[in-house]
Parts: structure tokens; sequence; C-alpha cells
């Protein structure tokens, strides 16, 4: 599909089914993205690694997505000029509410936006949302997707 516009990465193995809807959403799109699978608390040095390296690698938007304590997407905002989008994932724990208030409330100099509880295809439109803000073929696309939900 070509150079990855859009990053997407997650916390842990077991968020890979939520966040299949983002990855479904792009590809209909037709949006190129990467993945990758790091904790902020577990592979801090890979996270720091990748996100640093997202804008080089092509990417203009990144999707994060993270529960419980849910600092993934924080820490990869502080490493990156991109815009960072938040998936909070629902938990057995609190049912994503724990994963959600951690993601909203960032300290300021480093925001990210932050989308519903397993709100994966929300992420993946607005990340489309994004690019269109430089790209007019971008926002075609979100143009032509937000017409067929009207028809529909």
């Amino acid at each position: 599909m070509g150079t990855p516009l859009v990053g997407i990465i997650m916390g842990s193995q077991s968020d890979m089914a939520a966040m299949e809807p983002c990855m479904q959403q792009l590809e209909e799109f037709g949006i190129p993205y990467e993945v990758k699978v790091a904790s902020a608390h577990r592979k801090p040095d890979v996270v720091h690694e990748w996100a640093a390296g997202a804008e080089e690698r092509g990417m203009r938007v990144i999707v994060a997505a993270a529960g419980k304590a849910a600092h993934l997407g924080g820490v990869v905002a502080a490493f990156t000029p991109l815009p960072v989008i938040t998936v909070p994932m629902k938990t057995s724990d609190l049912g994503g509410l724990d994963s959600l208030l951690s993601m909203v409330q960032m300290p300021s100099g480093v925001p990210v936006a932050c989308v519903a509880i397993n709100g994966a295809k929300n992420a993946a439109i607005l990340a489309v949302q994004m690019l269109g803000t430089g790209d007019a073929a971008m926002r075609g696309k979100i143009s032509a997707f937000k017409r067929a939900m009207a028809e529909a």
C-alpha cells in the first residue's frame, strides 16, 4: 500500500482484536499503516525509538491504544511532533473508565485526542480527517464516507 501514513501502537497483543476495526477502516480508505505492539511500562525504550522515528518513516498521525494505566499515548506524544489519537481499551476492572481517564488527563504541552472506549473505528476516521487538513484527496474520502452514511 505504500509508506505508512498512520502508525498504530498498542500496549499488548491482547488489544489487537479491539483494534481490528481501526485497521479495517484504514484499509477501506486505502490508507497505509504500520502496527507495533509495545508497552509503555514493559518496553519503554522500544516505544521511545518507535515514536521518535515515526515522522522520519513517513507517518503523519499515530493511533495509540492501551488499557488500565493507559500511559502509552502520552508517552508516544512526548516523543513525536505528530498528532496522537488515543483509544482507551475496555478493561475487566473498571470497564475502560480507568483507561479513558488516564488518556484525557494529559499535562499541559503534551496533548492527545481521545475517542470512546474501544473506539478504534472512530480513531481511524479521525486520523483520515487529520490527514485531510492538508490533502484534498483525503478530504474527498471522508466526504464520500459521510455521504454514504447519510444515504444508508
